[in-house]
């Protein structure tokens, strides 16, 4: 796919995002919508039309290529030694969660104890682990795809899982923008796999709204997490009732 090609499909995934019409991009450039829609589809937008329609996105030009961008070859996954490096500091774990959050360098260091100095150094770090590249003017540039992911049962993983249940799922879950549901069945081997091939999409989706997050001002989005599990189980207390289960426990030793 051109980069062109590129460009105007994350521009279509931005306004999807927002949900901005061609109606409302015809009415921010003063044309027909038919000729919006003719100039979608023929992917024959000036630079200043481009421009104009990141404004009415509130984004930069910039942003809009970095959207791109990430559809394009990068980095997939840490290997455990990165991955190890990043939680061996916490002020390195944080930059790296704020910038695959597109957190621009000044709102970092506005809102955590960290200062511009240490806040380079690490971006630095980022840049030589090949997640970002640190562009002039201390801008960052996103350098993984948009599958990317933690290594399974790494070091990042074992980081967030430690802090599960004694952190994330501290809470009542009744605020606003909050959800916790359990919920148990019966399965056969077909329908977990089934359901697990549902939650991979599920996944997907969240990891495609993160990536068109960017179309929004920072103030409107806030650091979410999003925790699944399944696995075939049965309470302890359930268990241990089973018949054969109570005559091993109850058994008189020899």
């Amino acid at each position: 796919m051109s980069q062109s090609t590129e460009l105007i499909a994350a521009l279509k995934r931005l306004l999807k995002a927002q949900g901005k019409t061609y109606a409302d991009v015809a009415q921010h450039l003063g044309l027909s919508e038919a000729s919006v829609k003719r100039q979608f589809s023929r992917q024959s937008f000036s630079l200043r039309t481009l421009e104009l329609i990141c404004d009415l996105l509130q984004i930069e030009l910039l942003e809009l290529a970095q959207v791109a961008a990430q559809k394009q070859a990068g980095l997939s996954q840490l290997s455990e030694a990165q991955e190890a490096e990043l939680v061996s500091q916490p002020k390195l774990a944080l930059v790296a969660v704020c910038v695959l959050n597109h957190w621009p360098l000044q709102r970092i260091v506005s809102t955590y104890a960290i200062s511009e100095a240490e806040a380079i150094t690490h971006l630095l770090t980022l840049d030589r682990l090949g997640m970002i590249r640190l562009l002039p003017e201390n801008r960052v540039r996103l350098r993984i795809t948009r599958d990317f992911a933690w290594r399974p049962g790494g070091p990042i993983h074992r980081f967030f899982r430690s802090r599960v249940q004694s952190d994330f799922l501290d809470a009542d879950f009744e605020q606003s923008g909050e959800l916790l549901r359990f919920q148990q069945a019966m399965l056969s081997p077909a329908d977990n796999l089934r359901l697990q091939q549902k939650i991979q999409r599920l996944l997907q989706e969240f990891a495609e709204l993160h990536a068109e997050g960017v179309a929004f001002p920072g103030g409107q989005r806030e650091g979410s997490a999003l925790l699944i599990a399944l696995r075939p189980w049965e309470p302890d207390v359930f268990a241990a009732l089973r018949r054969g289960q109570q005559q091993s426990l109850s058994a008189p030793e020899q």
